[in-house]
């Protein structure tokens, strides 16, 4: 065996085994999604069989959890766009135009991306009761918004930062405003890196639940991660309906990461070759 026959082995072997610890937790939690609680007290890491299909329909009309992943959707889908779109207009603003206090206001930006949000989240509950957004979907999307931000405009601004100025030269000779430029130049030339931000916030907000559980009470108002929260009480824990529930939460997290998984690499890798 060659050297370089033995390289790729140990490579092969190394992959699959991290691939193989990697996807564990989501394979048992699968396999947990189609038992019951007592079969999974009474064996659990057994097999499915015989597979409980029926869970998915019961979580999904008779425990609510139709209203959680609408919710769900609602929220994430319009903090996703607004931060899209004002991230990335804040970003080129901040890495092409020099004006004072530009690198001030980035430093500010930059520096909560650093505090925990346990912080922050007494003074937005009190805002929120404040302006009556407390326990509302509207609340709560502005918070997914201000919470991810500064971690956008972060990402975006170093891919704005690299765009040649020559682009923007002749576009203003081709007599482009600097909303057109933005729009039809530098937005369309950082689309991968936008691509990332999407992927990431998606991911981000559509698992998170510290905030939603402080913000939120209202039962037709919880997000997805809240529901599943519903089926562990103070002595026992639905465990087989947990797992169904965890399922259904994952299963657009997968999608997503599937059909756009090469945009993500992109623009994490973008500017790493020039």
């Amino acid at each position: 065996m060659t050297a370089s026959v033995l390289k790729r082995t140990l490579l092969l072997l190394g992959l699959s085994l991290y691939t193989a610890f990697a996807s564990g937790p989501f394979v048992w939690a699968a396999m947990m999604s189609l038992r019951t609680t007592t079969e999974i007290h009474r064996s659990h890491f057994a097999l499915p069989f015989p597979a409980h299909w029926h869970k998915f329909p019961e979580a999904w009309f008779n425990s609510n959890y139709a209203t959680y992943f609408g919710n769900s959707v609602q929220v994430v889908v319009t903090a996703v766009v607004i931060l899209t779109v004002v991230g990335a207009m804040a970003a080129h603003c901040l890495a092409r135009y020099r004006f004072r206090l530009n690198r001030v206001i980035y430093f500010v930006l930059f520096s909560t991306i650093i505090f925990p949000p346990q912080i922050t989240i007494i003074s937005l509950f009190q805002i929120l009761v404040q302006y009556g957004l407390y326990n509302s979907k509207v609340g709560l999307t502005l918070v997914y918004v201000a919470i991810q931000l500064p971690l956008t405009i972060y990402i975006l601004e170093s891919f704005f930062a690299r765009i040649p100025s020559d682009l923007f030269d002749a576009a203003r000779m081709d007599g482009y405003s600097d909303w057109e430029i933005f729009w039809r130049v530098a937005l369309p030339i950082a689309l991968p890196a936008v691509a990332t931000t999407i992927i990431l916030n998606f991911i981000l907000l559509w698992n998170e639940f510290l905030y939603a559980v402080v913000l939120i009470t209202d039962e037709d108002n919880r997000t997805l991660p809240l529901g599943i929260q519903r089926f562990i009480g103070d002595t026992q824990e639905d465990v087989g309906m947990i797992a169904t529930g965890l399922m259904i939460a994952i299963i657009p997290v997968v999608v997503v990461y599937a059909f756009f998984s090469e945009k993500l690499i992109q623009g994490m890798t973008a500017g790493a070759v020039k």
